[in-house]
């Protein structure tokens, strides 16, 4: 069954939650600023039993936070943000159980297969996380680098999940078109994750109560487990950050 995977996004040395599509921008739009340190929701997760979930540095300045809560849970938690096959072994040495893998996967838009040789070289394919995420032109969705800035030429379909998933063990992919919005999740990306992936993947945008969370559990299966951001009561929303753990522990086999 489908199981949430928490996350600490981390920007200028902060624990936030931004609106995915406008970091990097001429305006970046902010949800939430916490108070507390990332050891804090380390911690908390580790308490939880909540395996799985991942810290993204969105930006530079964000290393000695990460650092703080891969201490906080060594082995606990996947780490993106800036990977390279040059320091990707270090962030595993720092506690990371994986690695999460996006702009440097791709060069001038294009996918960028020596450098994604290089990383699962570096660190292995199980230790591999690559972020696939997306925003939609027409009908179709494409592959965003950059905190999600630029568009490539990469469209997801079976054919390219299917290559893709040689070379990790995990998808991390964000609608990036509602990220941060609490809008709802884009069932039109469930519905193609869903079907054709064929590795575990996690879905990040939108989930803003249990009806979309049923709908990531209810198309996903034993294949698609979500991220809730701002929508959790940790996060400055309403939605009871310990009500989704009791849900997901008991969505559980």
């Amino acid at each position: 069954m489908s199981r949430f995977r928490p996350c600490i996004d981390l920007h200028a040395g902060r624990v936030k939650q931004m609106v995915g599509g406008t970091i990097g921008g001429e305006k970046e739009l902010t949800n939430f600023v916490s108070e507390r340190p990332p050891s804090y929701y380390a911690e908390l997760y580790r308490a939880d039993n909540l395996t799985g979930g991942h810290i993204i540095k969105l930006g530079p300045g964000n290393d000695e936070a990460a650092r703080e809560a891969l201490s906080a849970w060594p082995g606990g938690m996947q780490l993106g943000g800036g990977m390279n096959a040059s320091n990707a072994r270090g962030w595993l040495d720092a506690g990371a159980e994986k690695v999460i893998v996006t702009s440097c996967a791709f060069k001038n838009g294009m996918v960028d297969w020596d450098a994604i040789s290089a990383l699962v070289k570096a660190v292995g394919r199980e230790h591999l996380v690559l972020d696939l995420s997306c925003r939609k032109r027409g009908s179709k969705y494409f592959i965003v680098t950059d905190l999600w800035q630029k568009f490539t030429t990469v469209e997801i379909t079976p054919g390219t999940l299917e290559e893709f998933s040689r070379a990790c063990s995990e998808f991390l992919i964000h609608a990036v078109d509602v990220e941060g919005r609490q809008s709802g999740v884009d069932c039109d990306l469930l519905a193609l994750l869903a079907r054709f992936s064929p590795i575990p993947t996690t879905y990040a945008g939108g989930i803003r109560n249990f009806a979309d969370i049923d709908l990531v559990e209810f198309a996903g299966g034993d294949i698609i487990d979500y991220t809730v951001g701002s929508a959790l009561n940790i996060f400055g929303g309403q939605l009871s950050y310990k009500d989704v753990v009791a849900h997901s522990g008991s969505s559980r086999p």
